[in-house]
């Protein structure tokens, strides 16, 4: 795999999965089917407010915990020494996501420009976070990659017409929007040229 634009999903892609969905919608009252933005988005004026300074604190208390998955830092160096261009795209917000980057000693191969999260673009699965990023990197979709570790990284990837991969080791599968699946982040380096 030849290319120079790559957007890594954050939590569960280049961190260890820590989150605790269950307990973040039980502590948000938010039903476990629902989805924790969407329901939060749904909210009025202070509500809404309230609901978003919760999942912060509860996220924050998650970023602190940020560990590299396995092969992360050997990927970011490999792709950082043959000069691709670094993305995150994630959920959370980009305060956190600098904190997880930094805990797990990565933070220097993404600008800072290049960390979105939900308030720099539309949380995934919308494509407009890998949009905005290739338009500010003046790439293409045919050299740009998204790495994720669930759905929505991988819905968003396909609507941007980015090669997705699909990295996960459980039986999770959406082969319908996964281009490459790999167990670890050590598995996808082994197949990039």
């Amino acid at each position: 795999m030849d290319k120079h634009y790559w957007v890594f999903d954050l939590d569960g892609t280049l961190t260890l999965p820590v989150h605790d969905f269950v307990h973040i919608r039980n502590e948000l009252d938010i039903p476990q089917d629902q989805d924790i933005l969407e329901t939060i988005n749904s909210y009025d004026g202070p509500r809404k407010h309230k609901a978003l300074q919760q999942l912060d604190a509860l996220e924050s208390y998650y970023a602190s915990l940020a560990q590299p998955a396995p092969g992360a830092i050997e990927l970011v160096d490999m792709l950082g020494e043959k000069g691709c261009r670094l993305g995150i795209l994630t959920r959370n917000t980009k305060p956190l996501a600098r904190l997880s980057l930094d805990a797990i000693g990565v933070r220097d191969y993404f600008d800072t420009q290049d960390i979105l999260g939900r308030d720099e673009a539309l949380p995934k699965p919308s494509p407009e976070g890998i949009h905005f990023l290739l338009n500010q990197w003046k790439g293409h979709p045919s050299r740009a990659v998204m790495v994720g570790d669930y759905h929505f990284d991988l819905l968003a990837g396909r609507s941007a017409s980015v090669i997705t991969v699909h990295v996960d080791s459980s039986e999770r599968h959406w082969p319908e929007d996964t281009d490459v699946r790999v167990n670890t982040l050590h598995d996808l380096r082994k197949l990039i040229v």
